[in-house]
């Protein structure tokens, strides 16, 4: 475990203070900033996608102007997280999760070795990519964004795109193109400031309410648990009480949002820890940033909510949560 640094606080409600002055003075600052998260052939945040596949993603969501890395790795995350062996109750398969006749008329030989395996990310990854610029095609006449086209072409059809003009009035495409466009944003290295979250004050708030709290595994604060958290359930919990719902585990709460560098931070932002700084799905540990360095957190066994620093080696990256970024993750990868 990282070493732990222990930070008197002369008392409770000294703390709040503190804390609340911080967010109040950051937040002036960063209100002006502008959010740069748009745009074509971004690259991909460090460590969003697993090391073994973010060169396949990178070089693929450039593909054709509709898609983007970011965009590509949030549909691969939404349908598989990243999973080859994935297989759905119909019969969707592989990391992409192309159903057979898809695949039979979609999938390439993406690595050039003779075969096409919808099994091989090498040949999967590349034919998500391919398919998604073949109906990019299909529907590149049609008025509005050509990219929320096509997303709504891979839902409910090109046809039915091309009949409506655009994104069709069906409430499951609609929301298929609303939380890839939203989910690809924690994909997504920004390209500029990340504009602070309204809600980050209040997650705080409760956190240090929990502060001396003793650590359980497992733990979601409930009373059969004596109130007691671990470390995602105390983030969860956090933005679970000024509304915003996230996943119940730290490598799947990294993708609830943009990902400010580490000079950008902002009170209320989750800071992760991992020994592989590779890959995001090997995160193993969350806190809630405070400033000046410092995270709450419910470190281990043994330990207790407490004020710890973020600047250790094995320290991952960063989420800015947004309500968007959070409906959109799937509830189970």
């Amino acid at each position: 475990m990282r070493k732990a640094w222990v930070v008197a606080i002369a008392a409770a409600g000294a703390g709040v203070s503190f804390v609340m002055l911080l967010v109040v003075g950051v937040y002036v600052v960063a209100g002006d900033l502008v959010n740069g998260l748009n745009g074509a052939g971004r690259k991909l945040a460090k460590g969003a996608v697993p090391a073994a596949y973010q060169g396949l993603v990178q070089e693929w969501g450039n593909l054709c102007p509709a898609i983007n890395p970011a965009l590509l790795a949030a549909q691969l995350y939404q349908e598989s997280g990243f999973n080859p062996s994935a297989r759905s109750p119909a019969q969707a398969q592989g990391i992409a999760q192309f159903i057979p006749g898809t695949w039979a008329s979609h999938g390439i030989d993406g690595d050039g070795d003779g075969d096409r395996d919808v099994w091989d990310p090498n040949d999967a990854i590349p034919s998500a990519a391919s398919y998604d610029c073949t109906l990019a095609k299909y529907v590149k006449d049609v008025p509005g964004d050509a990219t929320k086209n096509m997303l709504a072409a891979y839902n409910a059809g090109a046809y039915a795109v091309i009949k409506y003009g655009g994104v069709p009035p069906y409430k499951e495409t609609q929301n298929y193109v609303r939380v890839i466009t939203s989910l690809q944003e924690s994909f997504a290295a920004p390209v500029g400031r990340v504009d602070p979250s309204e809600q980050a004050a209040g997650a705080i708030h409760y956190a240090q309410e929990k502060l001396g709290t003793p650590y359980l595994w497992g733990g979601n604060g409930t009373a059969a648990e004596g109130g007691r958290f671990d470390c995602s359930g105390l983030t969860k919990a956090a933005y679970e009480s000024v509304g915003i719902t996230l996943p119940r585990v730290a490598n799947d709460q990294y993708n609830a949002g943009p990902h400010p560098d580490r000079d950008e931070l902002l009170p209320g932002d989750l800071v992760f820890f991992s020994d592989d700084l590779t890959n995001s799905r090997a995160i193993r540990h969350v806190g809630i940033y405070v400033g000046g360095g410092y995270m709450i957190d419910a470190p281990r066994p043994g330990a207790v909510i407490r004020f710890d620093p973020i600047d250790t080696p094995d320290y991952f990256g960063a989420t800015r949560v947004t309500e968007d970024g959070a409906k959109a993750l799937p509830s189970a990868v």
